[in-house]
């Protein structure tokens, strides 16, 4: 199930110069774009539990971002 709605993407799209977007560009970008969240979004929970925390802050965010590679297409 996609968590991420296809017109914001496709928005993104749009903002980084493309003068159209078909929605299976938008579609596949954003499961890209969650793929890779959720990646990070795991990292980071791994910063907050090293840190005996509950809670996941911006600078575990932050930290993750630095660490997790971008995924590629199809990974």
């Amino acid at each position: 199930m996609a968590v991420l709605p296809v017109a914001p993407v496709a928005r993104l799209i749009r903002m980084a110069g493309a003068k159209r977007v078909s929605e299976d560009a938008s579609i596949e970008l954003a499961s890209i774009l969650e793929n890779y969240g959720i990646e990070i979004a795991k990292e980071a929970i791994d910063w907050a539990n090293h840190a005996k925390r509950k809670t996941v802050r911006a600078e575990d965010i932050k930290e993750a971002a630095k660490r997790v590679r971008p995924l590629k297409p199809g990974e």
